[in-house]
């Protein structure tokens, strides 16, 4: 029987001032790598516990990742406002480098949901990741124009009946791209994934699975 994983929660040291986190990790002697998950849109109601976002953390914990949510800069305990995506990257790459610290030796993944997932994108580029999925990207607006893309194995995960992101975007965007990342298209699956959260979870896991040594 999988032990359940352990949950910690506490405040990391943000550029903007403390970051509220969580991080559920399996026992130590399973761990296999670690991921920061990113949420939504900060203004339009996104944080850690979106329940897209507890699918990838869910995903990544069934393949023996520590798992770190935390929340963007005015969201819930964090400290400061929204700034329309560049401060956000600079507290996505505060939760890496937290986590490179907690975990030195094992493989960083970074993974997110719609805004989050650009922010992802952006900081895959930024310090390098063994590893990137991103759901629903909302890349035409926070993470177009990369001078670099991600060149770790990269997962994207979208319904094409996405009502936020326009799919066809997202494939327009990937087409550009050189080498491109796996898309994965989900028929009849809008933005929220409503009723498709255990494929969404068997779809991370199999790309993890995939791409990390034994």
């Amino acid at each position: 029987m999988r032990k359940l994983p352990k949950k910690r929660e506490f405040l990391i040291d943000g550029p903007a001032g403390d970051l509220e986190a969580m991080l559920e990790s399996p026992p130590a002697a399973d761990l296999t790598g670690c991921v920061v998950v990113c949420h939504p849109h900060p203004v339009h109601g996104g944080t850690m516990q979106n329940k897209v976002v507890h699918t990838l953390a869910r995903g990544f914990l069934g393949q023996n990742f520590a798992a770190l949510r935390f929340n963007f800069r005015g969201v819930g305990k964090s400290a400061g406002t929204f700034d329309n995506g560049d401060g956000e990257l600079d507290d996505v790459l505060a939760a890496i480098d937290w986590l490179r610290t907690e975990f030195p030796e094992k493989p960083l993944w970074i993974a997110g949901f719609s805004f989050g997932a650009a922010m992802a994108v952006r900081a895959a580029v930024s310090p390098g990741a063994e590893g990137l999925i991103s759901v629903a990207p909302a890349v035409s607006r926070f993470a177009n124009n990369l001078d670099l893309q991600p060149e770790c194995p990269w997962l994207i995960v979208q319904g094409d009946q996405d009502e936020l992101v326009d799919i066809e975007e997202t494939i327009a965007w990937v087409n550009e791209l050189n080498p491109g990342p796996v898309l994965e298209c989900f028929p009849e699956t809008e933005h929220f994934f409503h009723g498709k959260l255990v494929l969404l979870r068997n779809a991370v896991e199999a790309f993890i699975e995939k791409h990390v040594s034994s």
